[in-house]
């Protein structure tokens, strides 16, 4: 396993920044030599994760429980993830808990009013169903991706053995970085010069 600081300096795959929910299942990846990742292995990272995906609430702390249950639900989006580039089904059970995460909290925003800011909606939710709501958050999210304009360009990494996802920008690229880019162009001149000699 790599520590989260090396995964940090790893530049997110293109359009996690669209997609939280394909930051969210790229939070836990294989790397080349054998190395991996996982950025909710523990209640720690896994509030620093949704601290910087602002999705937790500054008074809240995750247990184990609650760790456990985020990543449940990332195993199912990367299966639904997987399956949808693949054109196959997925398993029922990741879509039972797709659907179970998005209808566990209400959806309505409530009306705030206070003297420095006025009137806002704001999503609330007590301590205890933080993590609820923001696995809903995550769950509309994939769904999103994995039904709005943007999921024909679902993509797996093809550098193997990466296995992130990605939404595609341009062409036919499908690398989450330009380092697993740099890794398959490398093999690639490698095999063209053993084929040569």
């Amino acid at each position: 396993m790599i520590d989260a600081n090396l995964r940090a300096a790893l530049p997110p795959a293109p359009g996690e920044d669209a997609y939280r929910s394909l930051a969210f299942a790229d939070s836990v990846a294989t790397l080349p030599g054998g190395q991996w990742y996982d950025l909710l292995g523990t209640p720690e990272s896994a509030m620093r994760w949704l601290s910087s995906h602002e999705l937790r609430a500054p008074d809240v702390r995750l247990y184990e429980v609650c760790a456990a249950r985020m990543r449940t639900l990332r195993d199912h989006v990367r299966v639904l993830f997987a399956a949808h580039i693949d054109g196959a089904a997925p398993p029922e059970a990741a879509v039972t808990a797709l659907n179970d995460a998005l209808t566990s909290v209400p959806t309505a925003a409530l009306l705030v009013w206070d003297a420095t800011n006025g009137p806002r909606r704001v999503q609330a939710h007590p301590t205890d169903q933080a993590v609820n709501h923001a696995l809903a958050v995550l769950a509309a999210d994939a769904a999103q991706l994995l039904t709005g304009p943007d999921s024909g360009r679902l993509a797996r990494c093809e550098a193997l053995p990466c296995d992130r996802f990605l939404v595609r920008t341009h062409g036919r690229r499908q690398w989450c970085s330009t380092r697993c880019g740099d890794r398959v162009r490398a093999a690639r001149a490698r095999q063209r010069k053993a084929l040569h000699t």
